[in-house]
């Protein structure tokens, strides 16, 4: 699904973030990316989500080369991508229902076809009776859920969640693993970026330990 070779990046004419990584995100797959804060977890994240494009070396989505992918066609495969940011990105004027609603949306479909999956998926993430409302009036375990909640909306082929669990309590820590794992078992590859060693050590899975911008894989 998605594929780096030899990757670099740097921010201008600063030192590199990230260094000659290599590596592969096979169809179906499940990997915790992991290391130290400041590390380049996120930055690496918003690469493999087609945000950035990197400095040298090659990545290829869905076995397209990026750097010859028309600007304009970008969104068309990031629609494959499902993604969780840590500061969730959620709309406020939009309720609960409709931030989660609303890549389904985008696609021009009726609500008609998603309304029972929509408010189905954010009573398993716990927020059946917050449907209504907007994201100020949210905690932020809660916004973290309806951000979640909105990624996997669209049973994605791709998902990167970014610390996913950070601001979500234990049991509710798990619940969502095992959400994690069931689009998993559907199909969809999962990319995991997390600090939580008690949440890998539930999953027999991939680790990909970032260290001071370069990749070490562990099976």
């Amino acid at each position: 699904m998605i594929h780096f070779e030899n990757v670099g990046l740097r921010y201008g004419m600063g030192p590199e973030i990230l260094k000659d990584l290599t590596f592969t995100i096979p169809k179906g797959s499940f990997q915790f990316l992991t290391g130290p804060s400041g590390a380049g977890k996120t930055t690496l994240l918003r690469l493999m989500f087609l945000s950035l494009k990197p400095t040298r070396g090659l990545i290829r989505s869905f076995e397209r080369d990026i750097s010859r992918i028309p600007v304009t066609e970008l969104p068309m495969l990031r629609r494959r991508i499902g993604i969780v940011f840590q500061d969730f990105r959620l709309l406020d004027h939009l309720t609960t229902y409709e931030n989660v609603a609303l890549p389904l949306r985008v696609r021009g479909k009726e609500e008609a076809s998603y309304r029972k999956d929509v408010i189905e998926l954010l009573k398993w993430v716990g927020l059946g009776e917050r449907i209504n409302v907007l994201p100020p009036v949210l905690s932020g375990g809660e916004k973290q859920r309806t951000a979640i909640a909105r990624a996997l909306i669209d049973r994605p082929e791709v998902l990167l969640a970014d610390e996913p669990t950070g601001n979500v309590d234990p049991p509710m820590a798990r619940r969502l693993l095992n959400l994690f794992l069931e689009l998993n078992r559907l199909g969809t590859a999962v990319v995991i970026a997390t600090h939580d060693l008690g949440l890998m050590d539930q999953v027999n899975a991939r680790r990909m330990i970032l260290t001071d911008g370069r990749l070490d894989l562990y099976e």
